[in-house]
């Protein structure tokens, strides 16, 4: 396929659509626009990709000319390491109560 008509690919347009669509603009224009308005187009493909290369020549220049930051990224201490959770027995200084039988009368009163 030629570049030009890539684009109709996509529209799934075949041989004879696109002789249609030729046939029904030589009747609207005639035979001297023809030469014009291909002309024209042609002119406007050329300036629209001359566009599309300058951004992307200028994206890239702006790219690998990236300026360095002035001033570095300042360096975060770590964080101070915490003690180490105290350990269970440390906790509690009262021995734990003893576990009540059925035939226990006296109930302990809770704190």
């Amino acid at each position: 396929m030629n570049p030009p008509f890539l684009f109709l690919a996509f529209l799934d347009v075949g041989g004879p659509e696109v002789l249609m669509i030729l046939v029904i603009t030589l009747m609207l224009f005639g035979g001297q626009r023809l030469p014009e308005l291909a002309k024209g187009l042609g002119k406007s493909i050329r300036e629209f990709k001359k566009a599309a290369s300058d951004v992307e020549q200028e994206f890239k220049r702006a790219v690998e000319e990236a300026p360095e930051p002035a001033h570095p990224a300042p360096r975060i201490a770590p964080a101070p390491s915490l003690p180490p959770p105290p350990s269970p027995a440390a906790e509690s200084t009262t021995p734990p109560p003893a576990p009540l039988t059925p035939g226990d009368e006296h109930v302990p009163e809770l704190k």
